[in-house]
């Protein structure tokens, strides 16, 4: 009963769990407000497929890789630097992958905008629970931020369309 209550109280006693459900529940009210935008400005069929029925799980796959790299950053640097070591030609394919995801969010601001927004909130929220000395282990982290953040995303994707698009 204590940890129950203990965990319906940690909102509270850290604020930027609440910042992050805030940045993720605005992030599924422009989701909402912009995916019927990209469908009608869709001209291949490749492109009204991705607009489509594949959005949301684009953009939900997107903020979920946001949130664990954000939530466990030294296990995946740590795997990631070990990979690197093994082999020139693994560095090189790391290295191509890195610089050619970065330029494709570049190319597109807004989406690199709310990527970094994303980041930041998840980063504050951890800091929050590292000062309340809540350090559980990095995947139950990972686990408990995307449910978070997911759940935000949920709240503003049923909001905007509860509203009928009053918000955009």
């Amino acid at each position: 009963m204590n940890a129950l209550l203990a965990l319906l109280v940690l909102p509270l006693r850290a604020p930027m769990l609440l910042v992050l459900l805030v940045v993720s529940g605005y992030l599924g009210l422009h989701w909402a407000d912009v995916a019927p935008q990209l469908l009608e400005q869709a001209s291949t069929p490749l492109q009204q497929q991705l607009a489509g029925p594949w959005f949301w799980p684009l953009q939900s796959l997107q903020a979920l890789a946001v949130v664990v790299f954000c939530a466990m950053p030294d296990v995946l640097l740590r795997e990631l630097s070990e990979l690197m070591a093994a082999s020139k030609a693994l560095t090189l394919v790391v290295t191509l992958l890195i610089v050619i995801t970065g330029g494709l969010y570049l190319l597109h601001l807004a989406v690199l905008s709310e990527v970094l927004v994303l980041a930041s909130a998840v980063l504050l929220a951890r800091l929050d629970l590292i000062r309340l000395r809540i350090m559980p282990a990095p995947w139950l982290a990972s686990l408990g931020l995307c449910a978070w953040v997911l759940l935000g995303i949920g709240v503003g994707h049923q909001l905007q369309h509860q509203l009928g698009g009053y918000l955009a």
